[in-house]
């Protein structure tokens, strides 16, 4: 037999030794030792020796931050309605020898406690507040389970409420809610802009308003201008030209039938003034035949002295029916204006007209 090979041997033994004893330790790992079944240390990252057969790794933590998601569980609001609500924990191992000596599974018993203190917190809650109060609920459950898991060596670092499910006759009363509240929001933006619109329309008819008053106003003014230019001028035309009696005494007996003109006037006031005027007139056409007769007599005269007499002047007979006409004129004046005085008395006391006679109606 070679003597060689039992060194060889021992030498094979030796490296095995000496490689078992070797421990390299990962970055945020740790693991636990122990020595004949007793914890004796728990190894950091790198390199690290231990006693070959009897120190062996029971072991091995990862010291990163974990993610658990439980299952959706069951839970009873306060009014009595069974909702689902998921869950999702942030967690990390601060004590391996805690994590693996006073907790049989921690995992299990972090779930355990989640799910009996997420149903004393919601069971303190109805579903309306239990859906808008997750913040509240996760800052409980993270108070209730890091009090709880600090013994096992566990830091709860957050805890989140993934989904929270009502039954579905609950969420179609949601969506009808939801529907409702989404119609009644419509129809005040509805009534808020019919409301605006009309506001709009009444400024806008009230502006119009006012403008077309004002260009009335305008109008009338300029309109008033005109005609009291107007009269200015005739005034002064009248005043200028000098008109004598017979003219304006012609111009009043023909503005009268003015007077009379339209169809809602029931009676019409003859002035006072009318006789006078017709006198005028009257007059106005005896001092044309008394004019004319001198004039007549010295052709008569003129036509003896030269020969055979030629009556070339008026007809005294003309003249005559001229001024009897007149008279007639003034008669029948004077007589209109007394039965329009009897009428106006007659209208004022409440009396019918009496018929006209035959000389008037013609």
């Amino acid at each position: 037999m070679d003597p060689a090979i039992p060194l060889i041997i021992i030498a094979v033994l030796l490296v095995a030794i000496a490689l078992s004893a070797i421990r390299i330790v990962p970055q945020a790992r740790a693991y636990n030792i122990e020595r004949f079944g007793r914890y004796i240390r728990t190894l950091d990252p790198g390199l690290n020796f231990i006693i070959p057969g009897v120190d062996r790794v029971n072991t091995k933590f990862d010291l990163r931050e974990q993610v658990f998601s439980s299952r959706p569980q069951p839970v009873i609001t306060e009014d009595n309605l069974v909702v689902n609500i998921d869950t999702v924990l942030y967690y990390q191992v601060t004590q391996p020898k805690a994590a693996a000596y006073e907790v049989a599974n921690y995992i299990q018993a972090i779930d355990q406690l989640t799910v009996t203190t997420l149903r004393n917190v919601i069971g303190s809650m109805d579903l309306e507040r239990t859906l808008t109060s997750r913040e509240e609920i996760n800052t409980r459950l993270r108070g209730v389970l890091d009090e709880t898991t600090g013994k096992w060596g566990i830091r709860i670092n957050r805890v989140e409420i993934k989904a929270i499910d009502p039954p579905p006759t609950i969420k179609e009363a949601m969506e009808k809610q939801m529907r409702a509240d989404r119609d009644k929001r419509a129809a005040i933006l509805h009534a808020e802009g019919e409301r605006q619109s009309r506001i709009l329309k009444a400024e806008g008819a009230r502006q119009q308003a006012i403008l077309e008053a004002q260009g009335d106003q305008q109008a009338a003014i300029l309109r008033a201008d005109g005609e009291a230019k107007a009269i200015e001028r005739v005034f002064q035309a009248v005043h200028a030209n000098n008109a004598d009696a017979k003219l304006l005494a012609y111009k009043y007996l023909e503005t009268l039938p003015s007077l009379a003109e339209g169809e809602g006037n029931t009676f019409w006031v003859i002035p006072g003034e009318l006789t006078e005027a017709v006198k005028n007139v009257s007059h106005a056409f005896a001092g044309d035949a008394a004019e004319a007769k001198p004039s007549t007599e010295k052709a008569q005269e003129e036509g003896r002295g030269s020969g055979p007499a030629q009556i070339t002047g008026p007809d005294p007979a003309q003249s005559t029916a001229a001024q009897e006409a007149a008279e007639e004129a003034a008669e029948a004046a004077e007589k209109a204006v007394a039965a329009a005085r009897d009428d106006v008395r007659r209208a004022g006391a409440g009396m019918s007209p009496p018929p006209p006679s035959p000389r008037e109606s013609e």
